[in-house]
C-alpha cells in the first residue's frame, strides 16, 4: 500500500460526496491508501489507524513515504509516571488553545477549531503521547477512575447508556475544559463544572459517564 507523510494540514472526510469532515490529518502525520476512486482516495491514518476518504486535489499536500519512516517518526514509548508527569503540558495546550478564538469544528483536530475529542488527541500528541481519535475509543483506551477519585489530568466522559459522544480533560476544582458545539454547549473550547449551575455545565452533568486515566502509551494504536 502506498504511504505518504503530509507536508500541510489536510481535512479527511465521511462522505464519498467530501461535504462531510470526519477528522484532520496534521503536517507530519502518515497515512496509507487502502482504495483509489475517481475523485477521492480510501485512506488510513497511521498514527490511529482512523479512516476516511481523502481528496484527490489534496495529494499535492502529500509526499511519497515508507513504514519504515513513519516508524522512526514515532515518539518514544513512556511509563505511566512518565505520562503522569507529561499531564500539565497537556493541560497548558488546551488552555492555550482556549485563549486564542476558535469555534466548534465537527472533526476538528488542528488549531484553532477543534471538536472535543480532537482537541484531545492533540493536546496528548503536542507531548508525545499518541491516543485515539473518538471519545468512545478514548474512553476504552484509559484506565476507568471513580469520581471521587479524579485527578488533574483525567478524561471526564459525557454521552448515553451506550456510547461516550464527549469528552474533557478535568483540571481541578470540580471544572474541566471541553470543545463543546452551539446548541448545548459553547460553540468552542470553555470551562465547565461537573456540578455547575449554568445551562452547559447541567447539560453534561445530565450525561456524564464516568472518568478515565491515560497510563499507558502504543506507539502505533
Amino acid at each position: 500500500m502506498k504511504i505518504y507523510r503530509s507536508i500541510a494540514n489536510i481535512n479527511i472526510y465521511d462522505s464519498p460526496h467530501l461535504d462531510r469532515l470526519a477528522t484532520q490529518m496534521a503536517k507530519g502525520r502518515y497515512l496509507q491508501v487502502l482504495n483509489e476512486e475517481s475523485s477521492y482516495l480510501e485512506i488510513q491514518l497511521l498514527e490511529d489507524n482512523y479512516q476516511g476518504l481523502l481528496d484527490r486535489q489534496d495529494l499535492s499536500k502529500l509526499e511519497i513515504s515508507d513504514r519504515q519512516s513513519f516508524i522512526d517518526s514515532l515518539p518514544p514509548a513512556l511509563s505511566s509516571q512518565e505520562i503522569s508527569d507529561h499531564l500539565p503540558q497537556v493541560i497548558d495546550f488546551v488552555q492555550q488553545a482556549m485563549a486564542l478564538p476558535n469555534q466548534y469544528l465537527w472533526g476538528g483536530t488542528v488549531a484553532p477549531n477543534y471538536d472535543c475529542s480532537g482537541l484531545m488527541q492533540a493536546a496528548f500528541a503536542s507531548v508525545g503521547i499518541l491516543i485515539p481519535r473518538d471519545a468512545y475509543q478514548q474512553e476504552a483506551f484509559g484506565d476507568r477512575v471513580d469520581l471521587a477519585s479524579l485527578q488533574i489530568g483525567d478524561l471526564l466522559f459525557f454521552g448515553n447508556f451506550d456510547k461516550a459522544t464527549h469528552v474533557g480533560i478535568y483540571i481541578g476544582n470540580g471544572e474541566y475544559i471541553h470543545s463543546s458545539g452551539q446548541e448545548h454547549g459553547h460553540n468552542g473550547i470553555a470551562i465547565s463544572a461537573i456540578a455547575g449551575t449554568d445551562q452547559v455545565s447541567q447539560w453534561y452533568a445530565s450525561q456524564l459517564r464516568g472518568a478515565a486515566r491515560v497510563t499507558a502509551f502504543q506507539g502505533s494504536l
